[in-house]
């Protein structure tokens, strides 16, 4: 018995095997975003699977300079560090309330669904139960978009396009809707929520929904890395004056001795 298993690569002296196909074919004839989902399915992707997935990625790339992601980033590189450490502590920042949401809401769809038929019965009574027990429904609500999350619209148009408009996305937008109705309030859908209804109807985990958010948002943080390094000069700190307020004791002498 070997100590370490994988299903996904083997190396031999000759070549490098991804899920069974030579890498060397791979190159020049899949694209980069074929070649992601062949790596996390452990299959190719069909055509609308293709398209679909690449939307899904491209819709997280970027989202300006303040997420925490960007803005600890380049306080890292300011700092004098490289870009591949600058980038790393971006990643480090995703956590439950940046990048987390995704997964949140992938499991949300998924154990509420499950074998349920009346998949808008569900969210009728789901929403009753959210509203009265105040949860905090990952997927949904954001900081500018009140009426609709222009990316998760977008998706859901291509999820019906492409075929992938399945019950768990037919919920998600359902319990938005049963929100709506009983709070006379919208509560959007953002991207998050988006892309994991319609990751679930693709067949995936949600224990891959921070995977997704990552590998989409990598190359903004590489964007903003280079741009740091490139544009800014070294060593970024608040000004204390206008940007920092003490709310410590005032200042005192020490007790005597």
């Amino acid at each position: 018995m070997k100590k370490w298993k994988t299903a996904i690569s083997f190396n031999t002296k000759e070549e490098t095997y991804i899920r069974g196909y030579p890498l060397t074919q791979m190159i020049g004839t899949l694209t980069f975003t074929e070649s992601i989902f062949l790596v996390l399915k452990g299959e190719l992707p069909s055509e609308n699977e293709k398209k679909m997935f690449d939307a899904m990625l491209t819709a997280v790339i970027e989202h300006g300079v303040a997420p925490p992601s960007v803005t600890g980033m380049r306080n890292i590189l300011s700092g004098g560090n490289d870009l591949h450490v600058g980038v790393a502590g971006g990643i480090l920042a995703f956590g439950k309330y940046h990048g987390g949401a995704l997964e949140d809401a992938m499991r949300f769809f998924q154990e509420s669904v499950k074998d349920e038929e009346d998949v808008y019965g569900l969210a009728e009574r789901l929403a009753k139960k959210a509203i009265e027990e105040k949860w905090r429904i990952s997927g949904y609500g954001h900081k500018y978009y009140k009426d609709y999350d222009p990316r998760s619209r977008k998706l859901i148009t291509l999820a019906k396009e492409y075929g992938f408009y399945g019950k768990h996305t037919e919920f998600a937008v359902a319990f938005e809707d049963a929100i709506h109705k009983l709070k006379g309030k919208r509560l959007v859908m953002n991207v998050d929520g988006a892309i994991g209804a319609i990751a679930s109807d693709m067949g995936f985990d949600y224990r891959l929904g921070k995977g997704f958010f990552i590998i989409g948002r990598v190359p903004g943080l590489v964007a903003h890395a280079f741009e740091e390094l490139t544009t800014e000069k070294p060593f970024r700190r608040l000004d204390e004056e206008t940007e920092v307020e003490y709310t410590g004791v005032p200042p005192r002498d020490l007790p005597k001795r």
